[in-house]
């Protein structure tokens, strides 16, 4: 069931209800019985795990022993122009 907070307009008191979503809000101040304002809350709700935001796409960088295979490739095999076979020559 949701919680929802109250403040009354004559004492100042704030409270919390607990209420159904169908159920009416309430109007009057369970200490002096004065007219109620709802309040708005922060909310608990935290996304955890893989699959969200936060978890996998939050700016992370992937380690540095993870880079391409090309890119461990020897610098001597990069820079050389590939060699003739016999066929070609």
């Amino acid at each position: 069931m949701p919680i929802y907070e109250y403040k009354c307009r004559k004492c100042g008191k704030e409270f919390e209800s607990f209420q159904g979503i169908a159920e009416p809000a309430v109007t009057s101040c369970r200490f002096c019985s004065g007219s109620v304002r709802k309040l708005m809350s922060l909310s608990s709700f935290h996304l955890k795990g893989s699959g969200w935001y936060a978890t996998d796409y939050s700016g992370k960088k992937a380690p540095a022993g993870e880079k391409k295979k090309e890119d461990k490739a020897p610098e001597t095999e990069k820079s050389q122009p590939p060699s003739k076979t016999k066929s070609e020559e």
